[in-house]
């Protein structure tokens, strides 16, 4: 609990830059309010729709009792939602990395040269911003699925659907936004997801308090810059004490399934330590 509650704070880190770079941080408001507002109408378009959709999944209850036939429309809604809001939570976050890459590779070399003093400079540009938004929906098709298949079990699988849809999205979350921090260190996807997996619980936190504040309403935009910021010091905070930004063509710090980096042990600084980085 610990290190999930660190990786919540994390977060809260990434909220504290709206005081040293309010410039960059404000800027990072435009890409996510363009796809907040395609987003918020797919979203609203699906919510107006849903009776029909209940009607259309259900045709095998038309001849049950109306109130065993409106539970059977109310449930495929419920497994419906919980699998929109789970995809639609991916692809505006997807969507707006890929529009704002310039608006938050700003935010990011700020979270680095303040707290590290420089900036790693493996490649972090748009193509790189396209593969890894590409790979973030298909993550976000596949807990969809999920969160929508435990949405039909009976009596508990509308919360069992929310609770899996929010830790499912809240680890996605965290391994995309990561990315870009990592990706410059000169990590491949393996190696990140290796290192990612030795800190899971830390991941878990910073990636479900996201995608927490995303469900408020207007919180998808106000959070993304903080999230941009909060996600490079978990990266940070993540690599071995001592892993400094990696020159361009220097080798990888591949982080071993026990945590560490090839012999050497990892040293995990704590949660108020990675804030302060």
């Amino acid at each position: 609990m610990h290190e999930f509650l660190a990786g919540a704070r994390l977060l809260g880190g990434g909220w504290s830059w709206w005081r040293r770079r309010p410039g960059a941080m404000a800027r990072g408001l435009i890409p996510a309010v363009i796809v907040g507002v395609v987003v918020l109408a797919a979203l609203i378009a699906l919510v107006v729709n849903l009776d029909a959709v209940g009607e259309t999944l259900t045709p095998f209850a038309d001849g049950w009792s109306p109130g065993w036939e409106r539970t059977a429309e109310l449930a495929a809604q419920g497994v419906v939602l919980v699998a929109a809001v789970v995809l639609v939570v991916v692809t505006f976050t997807a969507l707006t990395l890929a529009v704002g890459e310039p608006f938050y590779d700003r935010i990011w070399r700020a979270v680095e040269q303040d707290t590290t003093g420089t900036v790693p400079e493996g490649s972090t540009g748009v193509w790189r911003g396209a593969v890894d938004g590409v790979a973030l929906v298909a993550r976000g098709l596949v807990a969809a699925a999920v969160a929508g298949l435990l949405g039909l079990v009976p009596l508990v699988g509308a919360p069992l659907g929310w609770i899996a849809g929010v830790v499912l999205t809240g680890w996605v979350l965290a391994h995309e936004l990561s990315s870009r921090a990592l990706v410059a260190r000169g990590l491949s996807r393996r190696e990140r997801n290796a290192l990612l997996r030795a800190h899971r619980a830390r991941a878990l936190g910073f990636g479900v308090a996201t995608q927490l504040c995303f469900l408020v309403p207007g919180g998808a935009v106000a959070t993304m810059p903080a999230a941009v910021a909060g996600s490079t010091l978990l990266a940070q905070s993540v690599l071995p004490r001592g892993a400094g930004p990696a020159p361009a063509g220097a080798p990888a710090v591949a982080a071993s399934p026990s945590g560490g980096t090839g012999s050497a042990p990892l040293t995990l600084p704590t949660g108020d330590d990675a804030e302060r980085r």
